[in-house]
């Protein structure tokens, strides 16, 4: 019988095969090492291959597709139903061949090496700020601890605790006095890395005019622009604005049950760094449509009334990823509002 799917369970050095016919019917099984694999799939007929979205997934999807497969790759939430019994490679396999075999499954949208490359600038800078919110945090516990309070802004605490060093007539010891302005040495340093990832994404923004087009949405910026490119790409493994929009998680949560239909907050789903860049933005656009009268701004301020400021801000960020979705698929130019 004529292979038509691969289920294949990644690993690091040992990968599980899990192959059926078009029917489901299972052809064979097979456990080979991470130098075994290609070998092996050079010898079957090309197919379609269906593996989970983890480390590397993209990488072995590229050299899956240049053997001539056709390769889907499945979030993990979803192949979990599909495990029969107890959690294993062989099982897992299975699971993901039966997964991606359904009608109605969702795959990841699949990424090349330039916006894989994109995606660790946003990565790594994202780290950083972490890293530098949580120093600013640590500065001001170990100021407060010894009674001198600190603004909870970094503008604030980059203002304040070279006054705080300096002035001599606090009660911070001089070892104290030193920790914290070692720390604030450390937090320059920070400042300098951020920079230069900013200047680095704003150079591929410049670089790419699919990102440009996008950054002409309202409160849509370089940083977010580059970052829906380097997830989605074109957009085509959506298939309309509104699963955009839900993929990245800016929708309601349901928990509904026959006629009674309840929504909850946002889901919350997809990756948190696009919504947050996706809902920081759109912070900015409800801000500043309180003083405009255009078609889009009166929009903004009424469901701001009615509905309240986050809410309004979801609902904002949640039409820009609709439009995005439109101007990536119909490669046009946004048009605002009159």
């Amino acid at each position: 019988m004529a292979i038509a799917f691969i289920g294949i369970d990644l690993a690091k050095n040992v990968f599980q095969l899990h192959g059926t016919d078009a029917a489901g019917r299972q052809l064979f099984s097979k456990r080979l090492r991470r130098d075994q694999l290609l070998p092996e799939l050079v010898k079957l007929p090309p197919c379609i291959i269906g593996i989970e979205a983890c480390t590397g997934a993209f990488f072995w999807q590229r050299q899956f597709e240049k053997l001539g497969y056709s390769v889907k790759i499945i979030a993990p939430q979803y192949v979990k139903p599909f495990v029969k019994h107890q959690k294993n490679d062989q099982n897992d396999a299975e699971a993901i061949c039966t997964a991606m075999r359904q009608p109605n499954m969702k795959f990841v949208p699949t990424k090349n090496q330039e916006q894989q490359d994109i995606q660790s600038l946003h990565r790594a800078r994202s780290r950083l700020v972490n890293h530098r919110t949580a120093l600013v945090s640590q500065m001001r516990g170990l100021l407060l601890d010894r009674g001198i309070t600190v603004g909870i802004t970094i503008r604030r605490a980059r203002r304040a605790i070279p006054e705080i060093i300096a002035d001599m007539t606090n009660d911070l010891t001089d070892m104290t006095r030193d920790v914290i302005a070692k720390l604030l040495e450390f937090l320059d340093q920070i400042d300098q890395r951020v920079k230069a990832f900013d200047r680095r994404i704003e150079a591929v923004f410049r670089a790419n005019p699919t990102c440009q087009r996008i950054a002409r949405i309202c409160g849509v910026g370089p940083k977010t622009a580059t970052a829906i490119v380097a997830a989605v790409g074109d957009g085509s493994e959506f298939k309309n604005g509104r699963h955009l929009a839900a993929w990245m998680g800016l929708v309601p949560r349901q928990h509904s049950s026959g006629n009674r239909k309840i929504l909850m907050g946002i889901s919350k789903r997809g990756d948190q760094h696009l919504r947050t860049l996706l809902v920081h933005g759109a912070r900015a656009v409800v801000r500043v449509t309180a003083k405009r009268e255009d078609a889009f701004s009166r929009w903004v301020n009424a469901l701001r009334e009615r509905r309240g400021m986050n809410r309004a801000i979801v609902a904002v960020a949640n039409k820009n990823a609709r439009i995005i979705w439109a101007v990536l698929r119909r490669d046009v130019e946004f048009q605002s509002a009159t």
